[in-house]
């Protein structure tokens, strides 16, 4: 199934079910390594991604099923990869879609992406999604500046759910306010999962 097909309802709720679905296999024993389901930012994502072309790069995070499932990867193959516990780090070259579970991993790796299509005078973009901590550090700020100086095709996406792991990311800076650049793809929402896992001792 292609999500980008399908009407704006069904995609809420097939995303919904695919999360719920690796729950259920989580909670079962089956994958032995950490996941970390999306929730209750679906609507977000979906009029993101309709920004976002085929041919476009995608760099996420180890959150990073629906992202994967709004860029057309196979559910089939992405559920496969999940329960061989390769959830946090989800990798196709076809669908130019690159994750890593490491905290602002891919952002030095899109910027040299967006880099590599300028030079070569290519039509594509890279779109990268960090998270609202990742946002705070000095490697965005960095790659950020990097990319506006040199007027590089790469656009960044901001979830803030306002937690770093477990702890709330406005206690850990200090700061209650955000100031967002306009050319930034910003949005808040809660979530409804945990850090990682499901929320549920689960016996491996």
């Amino acid at each position: 199934m292609q999500l980008s097909k399908i009407s704006l309802k069904d995609k809420i709720k097939f995303l919904i079910n695919f999360e719920e679905d690796i729950k259920k296999i989580y909670e079962k024993g089956k994958i032995k390594a950490p996941i970390h389901l999306s929730g209750n930012n679906e609507k977000q994502l979906i009029k993101i991604f309709k920004k976002i072309k085929k041919d476009d790069w995608v760099f996420s995070t180890w959150r990073n099923h629906y992202h994967a499932l709004l860029k057309d990867i196979d559910p089939k193959w992405l559920r496969s990869q999940i329960i061989k516990g390769k959830s946090m780090g989800i990798i196709s070259k076809k669908h130019k879609f690159y994750s890593s579970s490491i905290v602002n991993g891919c952002l030095p790796i899109a910027l040299g992406v967006a880099k590599s299509i300028k030079l070569n005078n290519a039509k594509n973009k890279v779109w990268v999604f960090i998270g609202d901590m990742a946002f705070e550090s000095g490697i965005f700020h960095e790659v950020y500046k990097y990319a506006k100086n040199f007027s590089l095709p790469l656009k960044f996406v901001v979830e803030d759910n306002n937690m770093s792991t477990n702890t709330p990311t406005s206690v850990a800076w200090n700061k209650k306010t955000k100031v967002i650049p306009k050319d930034i793809f910003y949005y808040k929402y809660k979530r409804i999962y945990p850090h990682h896992g499901t929320g549920n001792w689960v016996l491996f």
